[in-house]
């Protein structure tokens, strides 16, 4: 059975909140009732979008919306006092003053005493739920005014580590043999970590004896938006070594290691070696200390830095959208847009950037410099039958015994 492996458990999660009562801390009951039938709704695929996509949504949306959805209920109380989201009807200002300060970073996490990240993905999500509200209000003849039509659902691009391959290969002289493969791996398929990633079976492998390379399909049941296949160009020897020393086959998951444990050894192994990061060190009662890096290496990393590898290598951008699983041709400039990419701009590159003036002038420069040697050298052609003949002259004179004198002058 291709059931997807679920590394975040969603599922798990989402359905014991349902089981246990569906409780909502710190919400009005109004508005509790109104987000658990928005969530009811989302569950099933009814009152959505009309251009969003039909159906149920994951069990990693449904986690989201709610956990969003109840963070703003407690700050739509405490900031605007409303005891209920509908009354937010009459309030489109005050939610455009709202949002303004949660980015300005004068409202903080309802958990945490600092200030709220990923802004707009509270606003996008907020949109959501009111039209959502609105379409479901309109099927009981009540119109709501839409209060989200001037709502800037921009984010803050998040912040990621850049490296190239050599980078990843100094990693690698570094890692031990797991993580080994499974960097080489990730940079090579710049698959998404760790849903898709976690889901690679070797049975999703086939080998191209000819070529010496693998074919990798990330299965439909396993992608966020569309399966594929790809070819593994930069780890095939190690990934089959890999295979065989683990015994591994059909069904078998390739990597299975705790998201959480992976990228606290790359960003710590990040640190060590490229210096990437910000180390912090934490100290425990019994005198032990544990090194802890801050905005290090991540499996989300790999993904970037693998764009930005094959993005010169792509003749079309359809093929490195379709490698990459993107829909939109904005994700290949979301995932390379870097300072870092100048350094992989080879010197032969450089030509791209110089203007078609400049390469008609080199021409123009080249082929007269090229004329001129054309000209010296019928001059020395020249010279050279002078030459010729007055050697035949001498050797005529010699023959004869009559003294010359050679009184011309040739020029060499």
């Amino acid at each position: 059975m291709n059931t997807a492996f679920d590394p975040h458990l969603h599922e798990r999660y989402y359905t014991r909140w349902r089981k246990y009562g569906s409780v909502l801390a710190g919400v009005t009951e109004e508005s509790q009732k109104l987000i658990l039938a928005f969530l009811a709704d989302m569950e099933i695929g009814a009152n959505v979008n009309p251009s969003s996509k039909k159906g149920t949504r994951s069990f990693g949306r449904l986690r989201n919306l709610k956990s969003k959805m109840q963070t703003l209920s407690i700050l739509f109380q405490k900031e605007l006092s409303i005891n209920s989201l509908a009354d937010l009807a009459d309030k489109e200002l005050e939610i455009l003053k709202f949002f303004k300060r949660m980015r300005d970073g004068e409202i903080g996490c309802r958990r945490y005493d600092k200030p709220l990240k990923a802004v707009g993905t509270y606003v996008r999500i907020f949109k959501t739920y009111w039209h959502w509200y609105q379409r479901s209000q309109r099927r009981l003849n009540n119109t709501i005014p839409d209060i989200t039509l001037d709502l800037d659902c921009r984010d803050v691009k998040p912040k990621f580590c850049y490296f190239t391959i050599d980078d990843v290969k100094k990693l690698c002289n570094e890692a031990n043999y797991e993580y080994r493969v499974m960097m080489m791996f990730l940079f090579d398929s710049g698959i998404r970590a760790p849903t898709e990633f976690m889901n690679v079976r070797v049975c999703d492998l086939e080998w191209n004896n000819e070529q010496k390379y693998y074919v990798l399909t990330i299965r439909e049941e396993t992608a966020k938006t569309f399966g594929r296949k790809i070819k593994l160009l930069l780890c095939p020897e190690i990934l089959k070594e890999y295979i065989t020393k683990r015994k591994l086959e059909g069904q078998d998951p390739i990597f299975r290691k705790c998201p959480q444990r992976v990228n606290q050894y790359l960003r710590n192994l990040g640190y060590k070696v490229l210096k990437l990061g910000i180390p912090t060190e934490k100290k425990y009662p019994n005198g032990s200390k544990q090194l802890f890096v801050k905005e290090g290496i991540t499996m989300y990393d790999f993904r970037h830095c693998s764009a930005c590898y094959w993005l010169p290598k792509y003749k079309s951008e359809s093929a490195l959208k379709y490698r990459f699983g993107w829909k939109k041709s904005e994700m290949i400039h979301y995932y390379t847009e870097l300072l870092g990419m100048k350094d992989t701009i080879e010197t032969d590159d450089l030509y791209t950037d110089i203007t078609k003036t400049e390469l008609e002038s080199q021409l123009q420069q080249k082929g007269h410099e090229i004329q001129v040697m054309q000209e010296k050298m019928q001059e020395q052609e020249i010279q050279m039958a002078e030459i010729l003949c007055i050697v035949k002259a001498l050797q005529l004179e010699t023959k004869d015994k009559i003294p010359i004198i050679i009184t011309s002058e040739v020029k060499t």
